[in-house]
């Protein structure tokens, strides 16, 4: 499959090609791979996608043919480099619906995205401010902001999830989590572990309502779902290259480009300065602002190939395809004796992680077992080890599924589990 130009706004080239998970599989050699003489069950696109040809050739020819340094250089290479660069931010612009490219800041992944807003927010808040996150965030979005509360004497308070793994609004609503001393918000849009897709417009809106500034970790959601930053209505909104089949080494910050122009510089260096003296320097304009020293420029020419693969699909055939293969999988792990599902039992309002657990047999054995069948899964606490408590449960197995996933793997998965019973005597 060819992808189209990486400044191809994403509404032109949506559903252009027909959704076929076998002819899809073809885009991404590694999948070929064999594992023990098993064919490779990679089920942890969660953690990271894997990458389609189309992508690697993007970074190999900028690397091969066009390497030269960003906005610094005077010569054929460095134009050719800088408008490849560029090229980038202007497909990631569409891909999310931004209103202008100026809006979307490269970091070097999300959690860098979310250590900006809140270092950048922080510079607002005063003693007995109030920041509101939730039990169920990955530690990129708990560590960032418990560093800036206790910088500023700003009180961290958090959303609770019911048992079925949804955000507890009412006990919210209840205990006034939400009020006038609320200066930030910031959620997940899905989660990592529950795969729980959260009600972000609601959380918006509430937050709004109080004068607060709303953040989305959006890093399991941009790869999954089709997202349009602006109809969103929050201010900030972080991402990651590498979970939507682009390279590792790139995040994306999205703004609200009039919040972005009020708020300071995150990092000092070149190019994020107007002029520099002696005596102090006055900023760039955002983006740049945001983004000190030499940036990511050849993973910012694989992650726009990535959008530009990704929109010649079209991203409401893969959330459809995501949304099937995960209801396969639900009802297929109901069939395992024991087995635990920690979150939304059922496919609405879910994205394609699943965590699990079996009576009796630890998350790194259950891995281990499934790995010497060539099937990849995730164990441990998937860096949300809070929510991990909130549950009971040490640690978990994920499973995640991507627009490559089939249902055979499904099937191998289900009976890998099987076997890991049989191997250790039933879980007794």
């Amino acid at each position: 499959m060819s992808a189209p130009a990486v400044s191809a706004p994403a509404a032109e080239v949506v559903d252009e090609i027909a959704f076929d998970v076998d002819a899809l599989r073809a885009d991404f050699p590694i999948l070929e791979r064999e594992v023990d003489g098993r064919p490779l069950v990679y089920l942890d696109s969660a953690n990271t996608s894997q990458k389609p040809r189309c992508v690697v050739e993007a970074i190999e020819d900028h690397y091969l043919n066009h390497n030269a340094n960003v906005a610094r250089a005077m010569h054929v290479l460095g134009a050719e480099a800088t408008a490849a660069f560029e090229g980038g931010r202007q497909a990631v612009a569409s891909f999310i619906g931004a209103t202008r490219p100026e809006e979307v800041i490269f970091t070097k992944n999300a959690s860098e995205a979310l250590n900006l807003c809140a270092h950048t927010l922080g510079a607002r808040l005063r003693p007995g401010d109030e920041i509101v996150i939730s039990v169920m965030e990955h530690h990129s979005n708990i560590v960032p902001w418990q560093l800036l509360a206790e910088r500023t004497g700003a009180t961290l308070r958090w959303f609770d999830v019911t048992e079925e793994g949804r955000l507890d609004l009412a006990g919210a609503a209840a205990s006034g989590l939400v009020n006038e001393r609320t200066k930030i918000i910031s959620v997940a849009y899905v989660s990592n572990v529950l795969g729980t897709v959260n009600p972000v417009r609601e959380i918006v809106a509430l937050g709004h309502a109080v004068g607060a500034t709303v953040v989305l970790d959006a890093s399991q959601a941009v790869p999954q779902l089709p997202v349009d930053v602006t109809a969103l209505g929050a201010d900030l909104v972080a991402f990651t290259g590498h979970k939507m089949v682009g390279p590792t080494g790139i995040g994306v910050l999205w703004g609200r480009y009039d919040l972005l122009a009020e708020l300071p510089p995150f990092l000092g260096g070149g190019e994020m300065i107007e002029v520099v003296k002696m005596t102090g320097s006055t900023f760039a304009a955002p983006p740049h602002r945001f983004e000190a020293g030499t940036p990511p420029i050849a993973q910012a020419v694989g992650l726009g190939a990535a959008v530009g693969y990704l929109s010649a699909i079209g991203m409401s055939a893969i959330a459809a395809h995501e949304q099937e293969i995960t209801a396969y999988a639900l009802e297929g792990l109901k069939t395992v004796p024991g087995l635990r599902i920690i979150g939304p039992s059922e496919p609405v309002d879910r994205g394609g992680a699943v965590a699990f657990t079996l009576p009796d047999i630890h998350p790194h054995d259950i891995s281990q077992l499934l790995d010497s069948r060539g099937i990849a899964v995730r164990g441990g606490h998937h860096c949300a080890r809070p929510l991990h408590e909130r549950f009971g449960v040490q640690s978990s197995t994920r499973a995640s599924f991507y627009l490559y996933t089939t249902a055979a793997e499904i099937d191998a998965l289900v009976d890998g589990l099987g076997y890991t019973q049989r191997f250790f005597g039933g879980g007794r």
